[in-house]
């Protein structure tokens, strides 16, 4: 296929409006929706919603989206195609108790989520974005996305004639706290310019201002009690609620540069969040792209799905990760879909029951897992031409040219001949190139969400993604050509799977 950037302009958009996992959700889902996806819920029955020729999406904490259409010569127990990806970053989230203020400064106490690169975070514009959880008129809560568009903190270095150290160290609980204003500007802001700095700091009894809301019992301390209360303020303002609507949020640092395309020749993305963004983008688009024919499904026996999932960064074992029972029990609910629907039958169907044996119907999950195939896709590592002794000589991959399969020994991937099979196959349909990762023996290798999904169901699966540089920093580069790639490789494997499932023969 010929290269083209068109892709990355609307992977940058994509970037932009999704600094964390819930805007990342959020950007799937009107993306979905524009293409024609229903929005359904877990709490719902599926049997009388869920149809052959069907487009829907389901997301769990609104951090985790998996969408799914399924062919209209879908049968119960039938493969699934399916990709998964993951929604979150290395980040800094703000602590339940956040108000701390040093020697003038106003500052907002975090806790690192992931394994960032955090001296990367110093001295770069930051601001917050995240979920609050809103008191409405009605007496019920919800849920409003937040993110406050201008840089409001930062994390200064120590100047260097304080610091001559050459390796740059510091204490994670104490010397990675954003600054976010001067204690004297706050006061003025407030009106008291004649007063003390302990002004600002809380009540060492926790006890409440005398307010009307102070009345009641409460038994966590306010909101304006627990973080700086101009904070509090800023957040209400941009998500259009009073403070005191705010009961509680989930919010964490990001910077605020915008993602952009750059080099020479604009052939890098320089931005923050493409492990793994980049490949949650692919995904979501490969699969729409799949499907932009209206006869798409109609010669389809397969179900094209994409599950993308939270907290992958921090081991996938949570409600919304991929470690969760929630790939299962789709997948479980969606191998018995029955293949037609009692309105669709022939009227000389309708005279008598359609009764599945439960001998049958028992095993047909287990019969779609059996002939499914799971493409694990995370971004891989560009060879970093600084330093390049820490790549296996023969496995350098380099950006812009092609997705990367990624292959461990140690099943730390789960890539392996049957798959590689597949997934050229796949690529050859649409001239993707595809280069092969191996780490060195004497390197420590990462890890996916592959292996677990892959124990966890049985599926037959493969690992691989976008090459990339400074995986983990807090501003990482990528390459421009590779984000259509991606899509064109994720396209590719929804149209053809289920033609080239039966020729691969490995039971």
């Amino acid at each position: 296929m010929e290269a083209s950037a068109e892709p990355c302009h609307d992977f940058v958009t994509f970037l932009n409006s999704s600094p964390t996992p819930f805007h990342a959700v959020d950007s799937s889902k009107q993306r979905l929706l524009k293409a024609g996806f229903k929005e359904i819920k877990e709490r719902e029955a599926w049997a009388s919603t869920c149809k052959p020729g069907g487009k829907y999406f389901v997301t769990r904490n609104t951090s985790t989206l998996v969408a799914f259409a399924i062919g209209k010569k879908w049968k119960p127990g039938n493969s699934i195609a399916m990709i998964g990806a993951h929604t979150d970053s290395p980040c800094l989230r703000i602590k339940p108790i956040s108000k701390k203020q040093s020697d003038g400064f106003i500052q907002v106490g975090v806790e690192t989520y992931g394994g960032g690169i955090w001296h990367t975070w110093f001295d770069r514009d930051l601001s917050i974005a995240g979920r609050a959880m809103v008191k409405t008129a009605d007496g019920t809560f919800s849920q409003k996305l937040v993110k406050i568009d201008r840089p409001i903190l930062r994390i200064p270095t120590l100047a260097i004639h304080l610091h001559r150290e050459e390796s740059f160290s510091f204490n994670k609980e104490t010397q990675l706290f954003p600054i976010a204003g001067l204690v004297a500007a706050e006061l003025n802001r407030q009106g008291k310019t004649g007063g003390s700095q302990d002004e600002l700091k809380s009540n060492k009894d926790g006890s409440a201002a005398n307010t009307e809301e102070s009345k009641d019992f409460a038994p966590l301390k306010s909101m304006t009690d627990r973080h700086h209360p101009y904070i509090v303020e800023i957040i209400a303002h941009e998500i259009g609620v009073s403070p005191s609507g705010i009961i509680d949020f989930e919010l964490l640092l990001y910077d605020t540069q915008k993602s952009c395309i750059g080099g020479l020749n604009s052939e890098l993305i320089f931005s923050s969040r493409l492990d793994n963004l980049g490949m949650t983008f692919c995904s979501v688009m490969g699969l729409i792209n799949s499907l932009s024919s209206p006869s798409a499904l109609d010669a389809e026996s397969s179900i094209r799905l994409i599950a993308l999932f939270d907290h992958e960064e921090i081991g996938s074992l949570s409600a919304q990760g991929a470690d969760s029972n929630l790939l299962p029990s789709i997948i479980h609910r969606l191998s018995v879909l029955p293949s037609t629907h009692e309105e669709d039958r022939p009227s000389s169907e309708k005279s008598y029951d359609h009764v599945t044996s439960d001998s049958a119907s028992s095993t047909l999950y287990e019969q779609s897992l059996s002939t499914s195939f799971l493409i694990s896709a995370d971004m891989a590592h560009s060879v970093n031409p600084n330093y390049p002794a820490k790549y296996e000589s023969d496995h350098r991959p380099e950006m812009n040219r092609g997705t990367v399969l990624k292959i461990n020994a140690n099943a730390r991937y789960m890539t392996n001949s049957p798959g590689i099979v597949l997934v050229q196959e796949v690529a050859r349909r649409k001239g993707v190139p595809l280069q092969l990762f191996v780490v060195r023996n004497d390197s420590t290798c990462g890890g996916t969400i592959g292996p677990m999904l892959a124990a966890k169901m049985g599926a037959r699966t493969l690992d691989l993604g976008n090459p990339q540089l400074s995986m983990h920093s807090i501003r990482e580069t990528g390459g421009v050509y590779d984000v259509g790639y991606g899509i064109a490789l994720f396209e590719s494997f929804f149209e053809h799977y289920s033609e080239l499932e039966g020729k691969i023969m490995v039971e």
